[in-house]
């Protein structure tokens, strides 16, 4: 019997110190045993690398910033679509999923494009905001945190909780801040790229464990694996990692999916405690960068959130290899300028 291939558009192709999740998303599909795949990818920035990889992106074209608004997104979607006939479109920063779930029904209604996203009320609730009050609702231990949107109010917050605080952006980055000045030297640069307001969470010391799944929107689990970070960037980004046994974890896991009723992929960050307690950290909404290391484990989430789309019978993973580990790593890529001339002015490549 024939496979069937479909054409998926990534967005998320920045393959930098604090990559993007696209290209790990693309290795996923293209692993598939049940389809095939045509990758277009979806660019921000004309240096994104995982334009020029072209052994896995088969076009790529360029489109707004989310700060342009849906209807400028849609328009440029629409005319991506003529051209490609777009079957499934995997969008991967947080900063752009708002448009995108805005925009879910339209996509699909009018240009067939499927997607796979939480409800706008799953992704609000979990919000570094409001992660706390998520916590005290679904019954996962969270560190307690406040928003802030001056200087001004971080010392009666710190002198709460005790230094050291973690200061945190919105949609990204985190830094932990020993002192007064420290925390005003990191709301300062944090703000400046990601906008207020920003967090003050009380520090919870311990070692930094974390969990890619996807939910079926019904409660169901479908995947999970757990990792522990084995070396961590000056970003707070998993460089290496190594899949663990640890059903207590995934027991939070499938707790949150059932409670929540989440639907498609997630990343659960967590601090384990000496005491063997864990604390949430940040759910984030979407595949995290890591996430082929859950096809080295035995759980391809990437093929089984396509065949959930199109309506295929999809089983839950009961197992995964513990022990596989990930190790990132840089390389130089020797691209010709006509490329980037090209991406840069007509938007295309």
């Amino acid at each position: 019997m024939n496979k069937p291939k479909y054409t998926i558009a990534v967005t998320g192709l920045n393959a930098i110190d604090s990559p993007g999740p696209g290209l790990a998303i693309i290795r996923g599909l293209k692993d598939a045993k049940s389809f095939d795949v045509r990758i277009i990818g979806l660019a921000y920035e004309a240096l994104e690398p995982g334009i020029y990889l072209h052994e896995f992106v088969d076009k790529t074209y360029q489109i707004p910033f989310p700060t342009a608004g849906q209807d400028v997104l849609f328009e440029r979607l629409a005319y991506i679509n003529e051209e490609e006939n777009i079957d499934f479109l995997f969008p991967n920063f947080d900063a752009e999923l708002y448009n995108f779930i805005k925009l879910q029904k339209q996509l699909e209604n009018e240009l067939g494009i499927k997607m796979v996203l939480p409800t706008l009320d799953q992704f609000e609730e979990r919000h570094k905001v409001n992660l706390y009050e998520y916590g005290l609702k679904h019954g996962i231990k969270v560190p307690k945190a406040r928003a802030v949107y001056n200087t001004i109010e971080i010392p009666a917050i710190a002198n709460k909780y005790g230094y050291p605080v973690v200061v945190k952006g919105k949609f990204y980055d985190a830094k932990i801040a020993y002192n007064m000045e420290q925390a005003s030297q990191h709301f300062n640069k944090i703000s400046a790229q990601w906008g207020l307001p920003i967090l003050i969470q009380e520090f919870v010391r311990g070692s930094e464990v974390n969990v890619c799944g996807i939910g079926d929107g019904k409660g169901k689990l479908i995947g999970a694996v757990p990792m522990r970070k084995l070396y961590i960037t000056d970003k707070g980004k998993a460089w290496a990692g190594i899949s663990l046994d640890n059903e207590q974890l995934l027991e939070i896991t499938r707790s949150m999916v059932d409670s929540t009723k989440w639907n498609g992929p997630f990343e659960m960050e967590f601090v384990k405690t000496v005491d063997d307690e864990y604390y949430l950290l940040e759910i984030n909404p979407r595949f995290p960068a890591w996430c082929y290391l859950t096809v080295g484990a035995g759980q391809n989430q990437m093929e089984a959130l396509i065949n959930l789309a199109f309506g295929k019978k999809v089983k839950p993973f009961k197992t995964y290899k513990i022990g596989t580990m990930f190790i990132r790593y840089s390389t130089d890529l020797i691209v010709d300028i006509n490329e980037f001339e090209k991406i840069s002015t007509v938007g295309e490549l």
